[in-house]
């Protein structure tokens, strides 16, 4: 077995379901204050996330140790030549965990306006330079043949790289309202779905530019499977939007997200990040891998306790799957 591609494909799926998970609580909180006209509707609107998005940012995390584990080469030049660009993300996800914890904790004004500013700034910037990174793994960074990189700030900001991060960010914000008006009464249920209609046509436009230019990367004409389903999930939102279907518009969201970050690894593969200085000088899946004996121990290790943490995460949507209305702010959610 070759449990080098074992890792990459895991790698791969904690990446995508990363984003279709924390992805909707990204949205969340880039629209809480415009779905939200009171600080009652806004906390309602939080609310929707309470007991879900810390659970679902667990996905980013054991997404970057599968990497320093499996994948040592790539891990250390990727985060050491990302790591202006890591420091933002790891700073707005700071701020986007204590925002939520901390909105509700003083009955004032400005402490509440604050600490929105600071979640609606969290949750656009992770998505944002998240997607801008890996957009960058494809598009090539500066890279030499000891697998360092050589380049500087201004190097991460490709236009392939930027033009990723912000459709990433648009799609996260489209799940976000997708699932707000799948999961919160109206008023903020209709405002969802109003702000649904203006960021579904974008989404879809974006991501049809993303399969093209992502296509032409490859050099080649007829694009993947995944890049067609990730085409397809956000033409299909955009539709199921209009029909107003909530709950198949959320999937197509999801698939639209997923099948976006998840293209952009089965288009890399067998590479891991793209030189663009030499692509000899390119890190592969085979030349940045552990040994195969402990990638072997660690694949024991996943197929005990990944499912385990999967059945956890689902038991959690399942007890919390009811729709809230305003009355349950009232009850301390």
């Amino acid at each position: 077995m070759d449990f080098a591609l074992v890792w990459f494909t895991l790698v791969t799926l904690l990446w995508t379901g990363f984003f279709v998970l924390e992805g909707f609580d990204f949205g969340v909180g880039m629209l809480h204050g415009l779905v939200g006209r009171t600080d009652t509707e806004r906390r309602l609107a939080v609310s929707s996330i309470g007991p879900l998005w810390d659970g679902n940012e667990v996905w980013l995390v054991v997404a970057g140790a599968s990497m320093f584990a499996a994948f040592p080469g790539w891990y250390a030049t990727m985060f050491s030549g990302f790591y202006p660009a890591l420091i933002l993300v790891l700073a707005a996800l700071i701020v986007r965990g204590v925002a939520v914890e901390y909105r509700g904790h003083r009955d004032t004004p400005r402490w509440r306006r604050n600490w929105s500013i600071l979640l609606t700034a969290g949750s656009l910037l992770a998505p944002l330079l998240i997607g801008v990174a890996l957009g960058d793994l494809l598009h090539g960074v500066p890279i030499d043949s000891n697998q360092e990189f050589t380049g500087g700030f201004v190097d991460i900001l490709t236009p392939y790289g930027l033009y990723v991060g912000v459709t990433v960010a648009v799609l996260a914000a489209l799940h976000g309202s997708t699932f707000l008006a799948l999961k919160v009464a109206d008023p903020i249920r209709g405002r969802a779905h109003a702000v649904s209609l203006v960021l579904a046509p974008i989404a879809a436009a974006l991501v049809v530019g993303f399969v093209v230019w992502t296509q032409s990367l490859a050099s080649g004409w007829v694009p993947g499977v995944v890049l067609i389903l990730a085409a397809v999930g956000a033409i299909a939102a955009a539709v199921l939007v209009q029909m107003r279907r909530e709950a198949w518009a959320f999937t197509a969201t999801a698939v639209a997200l997923g099948g976006t970050i998840a293209a952009l690894f089965v288009q890399l593969y067998p590479r891991v990040m793209v030189s663009s200085t030499n692509s000899a000088f390119d890190l592969t899946v085979q030349n940045t891998s552990s040994s195969p004996y402990a990638l072997k121990v660690m694949t024991i290790a996943a197929a005990v306790f990944l499912p385990l943490v999967l059945l956890y995460q689902g038991w959690t949507y399942y007890v919390f799957r009811r729709r809230l209305t305003l009355a349950d702010v009232g009850e301390g959610l």
